[in-house]
């Protein structure tokens, strides 16, 4: 089934499935950008068809920010910094002008979704500029969500890499439904560059203390999970989804 919008005349590129499609935007006019993305995303057989579509959109906006000369331009210095993540979604969904829903696809539990809109290069530049500058705040953790915490993330030998988390919310992966969302928070997605910055794929991995797995973390408990980055990544980002 494919629900289409309206057309753009866009020429995409193929992608790995759970990952962004390259797009290419105009040129800055009379101080906006235009910033166009696109996301396709593998959803999983118990996640429902609503929460995977919004969630594909929610992507697609922030690959358009980060695709945007503009975003590159002023980070192309910060490296593995889990601020990139954070600033691209304050730009996604506070300083998009004129956002607009191009495009949905559905294909099996196959979502995709394109978008277009807007950036104000000086307001952008600006927020970006304070952000970068300004920082997290250590007692907050890299990122948090209502179910969890990513307190640091370390690359070990062999491209290992550690992502340190706690347990806001007491995550039972036997006896809970994880209703409203609860299961989609209680993930830790991981995001992998190659060399030039664009993004390979995107991995979803439960939050469970050991490789086999425990059933139950209480919260406040304290895991550590160990992932191995793909052929070709060179960065990475940990992320939740809010």
């Amino acid at each position: 089934m494919s629900i289409r919008l309206s057309t753009t005349g866009v020429l995409l590129f193929s992608a790995l499935i759970g990952g962004s499609l390259p797009l290419h935007a105009a040129e800055t006019m009379n101080g906006r950008l235009e910033i166009i993305g696109e996301y396709r995303y593998a959803a999983r057989e118990s996640e429902p068809i609503a929460e995977a579509k919004a969630f594909a959109c929610r992507e697609a906006w922030r690959q358009a920010v980060t695709s945007s000369s503009l975003y590159r331009e002023y980070t192309a210095a910060v490296i593995d910094s889990p601020l990139l993540r954070e600033l691209s979604s304050t730009l996604a969904n506070r300083h998009v002008y004129d956002p607009r829903i191009v495009e949905q696809t559905e294909r099996g539990r196959t979502l995709s979704c394109r978008v277009q809109g807007y950036l104000q290069t000086d307001e952008s530049a600006r927020v970006i500029r304070t952000q970068l500058t300004s920082g997290p705040s250590p007692t907050e953790g890299i990122d948090q969500n209502r179910a969890l915490r990513i307190l640091t993330v370390q690359e070990e030998a062999n491209g290992v890499i550690a992502i340190q988390y706690q347990a806001l919310k007491r995550l039972d992966w036997l006896g809970t439904h994880y209703q409203g969302g609860l299961r989609e928070s209680a993930d830790i997605m991981v995001d992998f560059y190659d060399e030039q910055g664009l993004l390979i794929k995107t991995e979803r991995y439960q939050a469970r203390r050991t490789a086999t797995g425990d059933d139950v973390m209480s919260p406040g408990a304290i895991a550590v999970l160990k992932v191995t980055k793909p052929a070709g990544s060179k960065t990475y980002r940990a992320w939740l989804v809010k």
